[in-house]
């Protein structure tokens, strides 16, 4: 199968759940035998690069604009699958980017299109108010015209047959579960030691929740550092606000995007990882870290609750007050945190094995190919009349 992915910002990944996603889909789908388009960003991606892991790249401009930079790549990567590209599948990523699935089916009909739902986007604090509408007519148009839903979340499942009466398919996203390294690097860059830091792991964005989670380790007494991962994404503002929080203490590092042997390290050799989100779609950063045998608390939304089960710990959403609380018990309880370590590693590999997404994907992409090969008919008068009936 030719399959076409568009909606990511590119691979192989640096930051972002959706680029960790399609990276370690498209590349699976290569080692079996499919051959896999991927629309990348200069911003983001080398330009110069064609290839990645088998993977063929396909660099196009866009405007790099916090409210453009998506919307225009993914009109020209429309234009350059219907015009350039002869694949069989077509498979969108959220619902920004799926705001325009309605071009490639009036353009070329014949192709399927699948779209996976990660995530609201419109809950995510960086956006105001036009944007937000925009994301929910990209989500409007995904549950109405895409030949396939798949949902990472069965929360996202359930809300999109009650919101649309859509059946999706629940395919979650995965992780590998890591090789525990020792903390060398971690300890000549910033003096961390296994066991001596909490975590966390995620874009400095405000609907991930690091304000809370600086504010309620500034409420407790602990020789343990607090270790936030991660860069911002157009949110230069909250950025600098998060830093502003913790000026003054030495214990609270910021150690911008990592990756590698040094993102691996980190996730080892924590004594417990953190969560703050006020909203999910099914975060890749806490399979990691569960991956890697951390003890997890979470805030209690349910695409969080949904990951970790019986495994992990959760504090009440947007409450600081109730976060400090549960870190403070924690650290009293060393042995209640040791003990679910093996835990968290269990439940991902029981549940959120990439080989086992990948074949659900597979599974999927068939079984819409051999369903148009019995329903191929002239769409393109009906497909321009149900797009003008839903606008």
């Amino acid at each position: 199968m030719r399959i076409a992915f568009i909606g990511q910002k590119g691979i192989p990944a640096m930051s972002g759940g959706v680029e960790r996603h399609v990276e370690e889909l498209s590349t699976r789908l290569v080692k079996l035998g499919q051959e896999v388009y991927v629309y990348t960003r200069p911003s983001y991606s080398p330009e110069k690069l064609k290839e990645y892991n088998g993977v063929k790249l396909i660099s196009l401009p866009s405007v790099p604009s916090k409210h453009l930079d998506a919307i225009s790549h993914t009109f020209l990567a429309c234009l350059d699958v219907t015009f350039r590209r002869k694949v069989e599948i077509i498979h969108f990523h959220s619902i920004g980017p799926s705001s325009l699935i309605w071009l490639v089916k009036l353009l070329n009909p014949k192709t399927p299109v699948v779209a996976t739902f990660h995530t609201r986007c419109y809950y995510h604090k960086k956006w105001g108010e036009l944007a937000r509408l925009y994301l929910k007519f990209g989500e409007f148009v995904l549950c109405r015209l895409a030949d396939e839903v798949i949902t990472v979340s069965k929360t996202l499942k359930k809300y999109t047959k009650k919101r649309y009466n859509r059946k999706a398919s629940y395919i979650p996203n995965g992780a590998a579960i890591g090789k525990i390294l020792p903390p060398e690097e971690i300890e000549k860059k910033w003096g961390l030691k296994k066991g001596n830091y909490i975590l966390a792991v995620s874009r400095l964005v405000r609907h991930k929740g690091a304000h809370y989670l600086i504010n309620a380790y500034q409420k407790i007494k602990t020789k343990k550092k607090l270790v936030i991962v991660g860069d911002g994404s157009f949110t230069d503002d909250y950025v600098r606000d998060l830093k502003k929080m913790a000026a003054g203490n030495k214990n609270i590092i910021f150690t911008g995007e990592q990756k590698n042997r040094t993102l691996a390290e980190l996730f080892a050799n924590g004594y417990l990882f953190v969560q703050p989100s006020e909203s999910e779609g099914l975060s890749i950063a806490l399979l990691e870290a569960m991956a890697y045998g951390q003890t997890v608390l979470t805030s209690d939304i349910p695409e969080n609750k949904e990951v970790i089960g019986d495994v992990g710990f959760t504090f009440k959403n947007k409450d600081s007050n109730d976060l400090a609380e549960r870190l403070e018990c924690l650290l009293r309880n060393p042995d209640s945190v040791k003990s679910r370590k093996k835990l968290s590693r269990l439940r991902v590999e029981e549940n959120y094995g990439w080989d086992k997404v990948v074949k659900e994907i597979i599974k999927i992409y068939k079984n819409i190919l051999a369903d148009k090969q019995m329903k191929e008919k002239p769409l393109r008068l009906k497909l321009v009349r149900k797009i003008i009936g839903l606008l």
